[in-house]
């Protein structure tokens, strides 16, 4: 018998008896897993820009990016939680309560105005972590629970959306605002966490604890991975990047909207499917949820260039284009021996 051998499925090691060699197919399976959103979204870009001729300016894809940013900085830590078998539902009320938040600490100035959100939705996503962890809730029950009480909260801030607190602190709305290299703060606050969530996730022992979890938690455990910490903590991180996000928004638009956040988690979880992770656990990237937030973003602006296409055209494409990559992850995993 042959030596044993270790492979890798989804981030997370498991010892083999016997060496396991790839065909091809699950060699052009998993490379289509892995880069599908990035090669489709190249493959937009450069038929946006044959076709239209506004498509390709700075102006144009600079109001790409910074529109992406704030969904990017959600879909983040959504990653981490699709990845490990999770989901989190609160995340666009999470977003528009840490704007309302935001604003109405930027009275105090900046340190305020970011501390506040994150400090409010941090403690929403450990107490939906400890709950889904600790107590064994479903995860889809507490986070769809989050989604209406963190709502809730907003509105008794707000007046029940009455009120919409104003950005007073100028420091702070310049975060949002102005930036260096052409672009705005949010977006390279995107790129430096993107950039960290890659290091995380795949060179480091929390990120592999992250895919053993989503890969089979029973077995997880078996191995020494601490199960409950690593699910309280990757909520915890998803709660912190919608609060922050939510802050940037606020800082950007100069004011706390109590309407905007409706469907966002949707978006978010949307991204990171597109972005290869299924949503069984155990497979994702951060390169790949990134790309397919520029995908829905590109996909949306293509639409808007048309220019006679209403709001319900994008909705229906990405709804649309969100089936036929469910579809395919579903066929690619097959090749893979994926469950």
């Amino acid at each position: 018998m042959s030596d044993p051998t270790t492979i890798t499925v989804g981030g997370a090691r498991a010892p083999e008896p016997e060496t396991v060699t790839a065909t091809r197919g699950e060699r052009l399976g998993r490379l289509l897993q892995h880069h599908g959103a990035a090669l489709v979204l190249l493959s937009l870009l450069v038929f946006g820009t044959v076709a239209f001729d506004s498509f390709a300016t700075g102006d144009n894809l600079r109001a790409i990016a910074i529109s992406s940013a704030f969904l990017a900085i959600i879909a983040l830590g959504m990653t981490f939680v699709i990845i490990s078998g999770g989901i989190d539902l609160s995340v666009g009320s999470q977003f528009v309560l840490g704007g309302v938040l935001a604003a109405y600490g930027s009275r105090a100035g900046l340190l305020a105005a970011l501390a506040l959100p994150l400090v409010v939705c941090g403690t929403i996503g450990l107490l939906q972590g400890v709950l889904i962890a600790r107590f064994g809730m479903p995860p889809f029950i507490v986070t769809l629970a989050g989604l209406l009480g963190v709502r809730g909260i907003m509105l008794a801030v707000s007046d029940e959306g009455a009120k919409t607190y104003l950005v007073e602190d100028r420091t702070f709305a310049a975060l949002g605002q102005e930036g260096p290299f052409d672009l705005t703060w949010p977006v390279l606050i995107t790129v430096v966490l993107a950039v960290l969530g890659v290091v995380l996730l795949q060179r480091t022992g929390f990120g592999q604890n992250v895919f053993a979890v989503g890969g089979n938690e029973d077995a997880a455990g078996l191995m020494g991975v601490p199960v409950a910490r690593t699910k309280i903590l990757v909520y915890l991180m998803s709660g912190l990047l919608a609060g922050l996000a939510g802050a940037l928004n606020a800082a950007r638009l100069s004011s706390g909207v109590t309407i905007l956040g409706i469907g966002l988690e949707l978006d978010a979880i949307a991204a990171v499917v597109i972005g290869g992770a299924l949503l069984t656990g155990g497979v994702g990237a951060v390169t790949g949820t990134m790309a397919g937030v520029l995908l829905l973003g590109v996909i949306q602006n293509l639409i808007n260039q048309v220019g006679n296409l209403t709001s319900a055209v994008q909705q229906v494409v990405s709804g649309a284009f969100l089936v036929v990559v469910v579809v395919a992850q579903r066929i690619l995993s097959r090749t893979q021996r994926l469950p």
